[in-house]
């Protein structure tokens, strides 16, 4: 029910409500909304200077709850891509996974005998990985992230590259649910929309002898990052691939948009950008 009451805070009797308790019975009512349109009652009610004071409701009539307890915490998770045909863990020829100096942050560089370093705009990738059903940091977890150069060819596989192996590292994820890398903007290539792939394990100790994966997908980097880098020196063919190419039309991001698979991105052309993205497994 409602109390009445004036602009003192005095309650108004029944008998004494008048005009204002008319107009609100008529509100009250279907017929009375041709006569009022859309003016608000409450603006009605405020210009004849009594507001109506809700009473409180008993707990059969209350509100649905607003707890944030781990029902609300529940996140999408994100789907599962192809690893693609360069994944360098031993599913398609060369395992990179087993070799000294795979678990890094720092990407950029090759490492064994090789000594090559990949040149482009500066990127950084933070990818906080937590779990789909409780939204809890999946620390502990370890995540092997990969990536084409800026010419769009991929170490250990493209010609001229199979004895180098820069753009590939693997790293635990912190207590935070995060891993960061340092890298650099990948280009795009014919066929498809700028990415990241990365596949998640359980541990570092299963990620490096190519154990169960947990999940593998991939990062979508938006359009206008994108344009800004490949407008910079080194970056040619990547301004005709993507403009041939859409999000939509991606044969990896297309069925949804890549919606769950965007990167929100920070920074600019001329001093780096960061890549971040949380995901759910």
């Amino acid at each position: 029910m409602t109390r009445w009451t004036d602009a003192q805070g005095n309650e108004i009797d029944e008998e004494d409500r008048g005009l204002v308790y008319d107009m609100t019975t008529l509100v009250n009512r279907r017929a009375a909304l041709g006569l009022f349109g859309g003016v608000s009652v409450l603006t009605l009610l405020a210009a004849c200077g009594v507001v109506p004071t809700p009473t409180t409701t008993s707990s059969a009539s209350a509100s649905p709850s607003t707890d944030t307890g781990s029902a609300d915490a529940a996140m999408t998770e994100v789907p599962d891509e192809t690893g693609g045909p360069y994944p360098g863990d031993g599913s398609n020829g060369v395992n990179v996974l087993d070799d000294s100096g795979i678990v890094r942050s720092d990407i950029r560089s090759s490492f064994g005998a090789s000594t090559v370093t990949a040149a482009g705009v500066p990127l950084t990738i933070v990818l906080t990985v937590r779990d789909a059903a409780t939204g809890d940091a999946l620390s502990g977890g370890a995540v092997y992230l990969w990536h084409c150069d800026r010419d769009g060819a991929y170490s250990l596989y493209s010609d001229g590259l199979t004895d180098v192996n820069y753009l590939r590292g693997v790293q635990q994820i912190g207590a935070d649910g995060s891993v960061t890398f340092t890298s650099i903007f990948p280009g795009c290539y014919a066929g498809r929309w700028p990415h990241i792939h990365f596949e998640v394990y359980s541990d570092v100790a299963t990620a490096i002898a190519s154990g169960p994966i947990v999940k593998t997908s991939q990062i979508a980097l938006p359009k206008e990052a994108s344009e800004a880098v490949y407008a910079t020196t080194g970056y040619d063919s990547s301004v005709r691939n993507l403009a041939q190419t859409t999000l939509a039309g991606d044969n990896v991001f297309g069925d949804d948009g890549g919606i769950h698979q965007i990167a929100t991105m920070t920074g600019s052309a001329a001093a780096g950008y960061t890549a971040a993205l949380t995901i759910g497994v």
